[in-house]
């Protein structure tokens, strides 16, 4: 059974960083992607990025462009995310996810319902 593990949330303040892991196992499939989605109280669940596991090509939402580095160790099957000039927009439940093609999000875009599999989420508060 595939499985995912988030880990790395936290209270930060405005300006600072954070880094997120996600510890896949179970997972052997070269043509997937993990990804990061994040909830905001009241608020619909936003895909921010995601890495394909073969190439390393990577997606990142506009919210995140720029300040979010999205980054995979193969052998350790590891993706993590570091997250820097932190915004207390940012404030949210994070959580990693797959897709078992990672063609899907490419076309379909990184949306809810092509996620194929779900880890826990990891909270994140920046605090202004």
């Amino acid at each position: 059974d595939v499985q995912l593990q988030a880990s790395g949330g936290g209270l930060v303040q405005a300006g600072g960083s954070l880094r997120l892991s996600c510890a896949a196992s179970g997972f052997t499939f070269a043509d997937s992607a993990i990804g990061w989605f994040r909830q905001a109280p009241g608020k619909e669940r936003e895909g921010i990025s995601y890495i394909s596991l073969s190439d390393s090509n990577t997606y990142y939402a506009d919210s995140v462009k720029g300040r979010f580095t999205i980054s995979s160790d193969i052998a350790k099957n590891t993706v993590n995310l570091q997250m820097s000039n932190l915004k207390p927009e940012d404030t949210a439940v994070y959580y990693c996810a797959a897709v078992r093609y990672r063609s899907n999000w490419f076309r379909g875009g990184l949306t809810s319902f092509l996620v194929d599999w779900w880890g826990q989420g990891t909270l994140v508060t920046v605090s202004s």
